[in-house]
């Protein structure tokens, strides 16, 4: 008996590589939501007796999707598919009901595990030898044989679309880090990527402005035909909560103060362009951290270095310590002249 299989996700890239993971061999019927609001409907329509749920999506994310699978006591089995891996992600879709995790990227064979673990799927032949080589870790999964009509309703893929899913994968890298260092929860948001002139990234950034002070990081970034800045932006406000998370005990002073952002740059700025990095199968080489600006308005943190960059590709992530004062900017600012070999390095996932 076929049986309704349900992949919600916001990104296009995300959903065909989620229905490519998925067993050739299994008798299944595949259907595609954008957001937990249309996969509610499309449960209340039985189009998914197992679903598999990304969290950071737009209109109902996957929490909310979860909270209201429960409320409406919908009949579906969900296994949860996210770039966010912390700890305490895995505790609260568990406690919500999800039967498991898995990260991205995808891992095949951890998939196959989960199915079988539930009773989900059996396999009914050996499993292929893969002949590809063992370093290559981009998160594109091989051909598993499903067929182009399913791939379709996955929906097209964009440019925009596989920088946005590679950056939410390094972004959850990211933030398990800063967790699993200062015991907390780290809200994470949808990356927003575009291309910007100096101008445009003036306004983007001027956007993140509440009436705040900030002091600002940049470190650069290069490796095989790419090379950017990676701009660390810190709301001053969140000094005092950091500094207790640190279990900081000393005055904060400008020189402690700035201490603490480098602490913070390392693991944000090295784990998301580390993470991009391995999806691209290439390194980056890293320069040493510069301060652009201490305390000082948005508006005149531009000003002053606006000669630094023109056109950019540009990926904004802001990331949030649930129950703390604490807000950061993180912005990956490639040059107008990595484009192309990006593109070249993301034909993978356009496929």
């Amino acid at each position: 008996m076929t049986t309704p299989v349900l992949i919600c996700d916001d990104s296009s890239v995300a959903r065909k590589q989620m229905a490519r993971s998925l067993p050739a061999d299994w008798d299944i019927e595949i259907s595609y939501a954008v957001h937990g609001e249309d996969a509610i409907e499309q449960l209340q329509e039985g189009k998914g007796e197992i679903m598999f749920l990304d969290l950071n999506m737009p209109v109902m994310d996957g929490y909310q999707t979860l909270e209201a699978i429960l409320k409406n006591d919908i009949q579906t089995m969900v296994i949860v598919v996210s770039g966010d891996i912390q700890p305490e992600a895995h505790e609260r879709v568990k406690a919500l009901g999800a039967l498991d995790f898995i990260k991205k990227p995808i891992s095949v064979e951890d998939l196959t595990v989960i199915l079988e673990k539930f009773g989900l799927y059996s396999s009914s032949v050996e499993p292929a030898v893969s002949e590809s080589n063992e370093s290559d870790t981009r998160s594109f999964p091989p051909p598993t044989g499903r067929t182009e009509e399913e791939l379709e309703g996955a929906g097209k893929i964009q440019y925009r679309d596989c920088i946005q899913e590679i950056s939410n994968v390094a972004m959850g890298q990211a933030a398990d880090l800063l967790a699993r260092l200062l015991d907390v929860f780290v809200k994470l948001p949808i990356p927003n990527v575009n291309i910007l002139e100096v101008s445009e990234l003036k306004m983007a950034l001027s956007q993140t402005e509440h009436g705040d002070t900030y002091t600002a990081v940049c470190q650069g970034f290069i490796g095989s035909g790419i090379a950017g800045e990676a701009l660390l932006i810190f709301s001053d406000s969140s000094y005092e909560d950091m500094a207790k998370l640190l279990k900081y005990s000393g005055e904060l002073n400008d020189t402690s103060q700035l201490e603490l952002i480098m602490d913070i740059a390392s693991i944000l700025v090295g784990a998301c362009t580390s993470g991009i990095a391995q999806q691209l199968d290439i390194s980056f080489s890293q320069g040493h951290p510069m301060v652009l600006g201490q305390h000082v308005k948005v508006g005149d943190l531009l000003k002053t270095n606006e000669t630094r960059w023109k056109q950019t590709l540009a990926i904004e992530i802001t990331y949030e310590i649930e129950n703390y004062d604490i807000t950061c900017d993180l912005m990956l600012l490639f040059t107008e002249d990595s484009i192309d070999n990006l593109n070249q390095r993301l034909s993978y996932l356009m496929d």
